[in-house]
């Protein structure tokens, strides 16, 4: 069977299209207030712009699964990666807020597509290499937290030197992200191979809330779902508040938040771009998710009891630790448990419910900080993934750990060699 040193290109192609999707994201999210606010938007309808991406990756996402398992990953990666090109091309030129509405939806629905290139991945990694595999996934959703703010700045700066125009300052980094999206689509239609054998395709009827109840009823695989929803919740509902936070408690502004969030980014690369890779070979799947619910939990609830910069560096360090290695370990255990013929709808669902989360944890996260008090979304957080780790002890001997190599099979891999 292949390893991941036998697949590089086809999982560069996949690395560079979650980076794209991710990149995308996080040079339009600083910007879409600013723009929104331009044409008229009230907060409300902001906040709904902000929430319109997800709503779409939440129902769309069983639905680009599904496809790709009776159509095949290449078809589905290629139709989204040209639709990512359109639905950027559109939100450069939105002049009218129902325009811009139209751009995030049509975004949102064609990156929904993430859970193909996750099904493309369980598609081309052997059992026991699978949630290191899915730690690329989660390295490219780093770089693109990192450097999408980053790069959407300096463009922004630079139109400023090209047109006075004020919808050209904050639409022209989006031109950048059409042709980003353009070169990756090309060059995944010359080198991206179909990984799917399509004459052993079964067909599924079931629309995408009797897939939900499906797999949450299947052992292991159904808990694990709802695990990996409370991680997307307990984030979310950290996310939409922590600005607010940082401000009332540490006086911080914009720049030293940015700055905060582009640590988170850097730990998430670190994490699974080289520790995932390591840990999962040494200790398995189970305890890696154990140690990154462990991590979370302590990092989510920490935030409600810094009363430093300094502690709050020890609470974000054990938060994107944690996170780091609960995505790929929970991703590669349900791929692992999931049967070959399903991976593109499992893994849909999958991250279907963690865009619900995306959905829901910032209305939490504001009612919360509004009505209680500016601890309270952060206490809730942790509570979500101490419950997330409770359903983990309930289900440990059941999680597969097919990554950690025994001695039998190091010895069999130095003969190899």
């Amino acid at each position: 069977m292949s390893t991941i040193a036998d697949n590089k290109r086809p999982l560069a192609i996949i690395f560079l299209t979650v980076f794209i999707y991710l990149l995308g994201f996080g040079i339009v999210i600083p910007i879409m207030p600013i723009l929104s606010t331009q044409m008229g938007a009230t907060a409300l309808q902001t906040g709904l712009l902000l929430s319109a991406y997800s709503l779409m990756q939440f129902i769309f996402s069983p639905f680009w699964g599904r496809l790709s398992d009776k159509y095949g990953r290449r078809p589905i990666l290629l139709i989204c990666l040209g639709g990512e090109v359109f639905a950027y091309l559109l939100f450069a030129q939105a002049r009218t807020l129902e325009m811009l509405f139209v751009a995030r939806l049509l975004s949102g629905f064609f990156g929904a597509s993430i859970s193909t290139a996750s099904a493309y991945i369980s598609d081309i990694t052997p059992p026991q290499e699978r949630s290191r595999g899915m730690a690329l996934i989660g390295a490219a959703f780093g770089l693109g937290f990192l450097f999408g703010p980053a790069i959407g700045g300096l463009l922004t700066v630079w139109a400023e030197h090209i047109s006075t125009d004020a919808f050209f300052r904050t639409s022209f980094s989006s031109y950048w992200v059409s042709g980003l999206c353009l070169i990756t689509f090309l060059f995944a239609l010359k080198f991206l191979k179909e990984t799917r054998d399509l004459s052993k395709v079964k067909q599924e009827t079931r629309n995408r809330f009797q897939l939900i109840a499906k797999f949450f009823k299947v052992p292991t695989i159904g808990p694990l779902i709802l695990v990996f929803f409370l991680a997307s919740l307990a984030m979310s509902t950290m996310e939409a508040t922590l600005v607010l936070y940082m401000k009332d408690k540490f006086n911080w502004g914009l720049k030293e938040v940015s700055f905060g969030f582009a640590y988170i980014g850097v730990m998430l690369i670190v994490t699974q771009g080289f520790l995932v890779r390591r840990l999962i070979p040494k200790i398995g799947e189970k305890q890696v998710l154990r140690l990154g619910l462990i991590s979370m939990t302590l990092g989510l609830g920490g935030i409600a009891f810094a009363n430093s910069i300094f502690a709050m560096a020890i609470t974000q360090t054990l938060l994107a630790l944690g996170l780091g290695l609960v995505n790929p370990s929970t991703l590669g255990a349900i791929s692992l448990l999931a049967d070959k013929d399903e991976q593109g709808t499992v893994l849909g669902t999958t991250q279907g419910m963690s865009s619900l989360g995306r959905i829901i944890g910032p209305a939490i996260g504001g009612a919360l900080f509004g009505a209680w008090s500016i601890e309270s979304p952060f206490l809730l957080s942790g509570s979500m993934t101490l419950v997330a780790l409770f359903i983990v002890f309930l289900i440990f001997h059941s999680i597969p750990n097919a990554g950690q190599k025994t001695k039998t099979s190091s010895t069999d891999e130095a003969q190899h060699a």
